[in-house]
């Protein structure tokens, strides 16, 4: 009994984030004085912390390309780069995009 010890006593009473989650990235476009993007923002900065997967924040009218190609949608969540959604965010959806693959 004595050699499973060390695994009762490693770890926080938490537990960690899965350890793909680190290979995720994702990203917020959104732009000022939105509300709809402050929503999303929301659900984006819960989701990414309890999985532990890092976000970014883009500003379309800080980059033209951005603009054009997604204004009409604002905000957008992209997961690795590839669109997952816009406008409103699904926290489940988003979550198990983040999850599910690795299963």
């Amino acid at each position: 009994m004595a050699g499973m010890s060390p695994l009762f006593r490693r770890g926080p009473a938490q537990p960690e984030p899965p350890e793909h989650s680190e290979n995720h990235l994702v990203t917020l476009i959104r732009k000022p004085g939105c509300h709809l993007c402050d929503d999303a923002q929301l659900v984006v900065e819960k989701v990414c912390a309890e999985l532990g997967v890092p976000w970014e924040g883009k500003d379309i009218t800080e980059d033209p390309r951005l603009h054009d190609q997604y204004w009409e949608q604002i905000p957008v969540v992209l997961v690795d780069g590839r669109q997952h959604t816009f406008w409103r965010v699904n926290e489940e959806r988003l979550r198990k995009a983040l999850t599910d693959q690795y299963k």
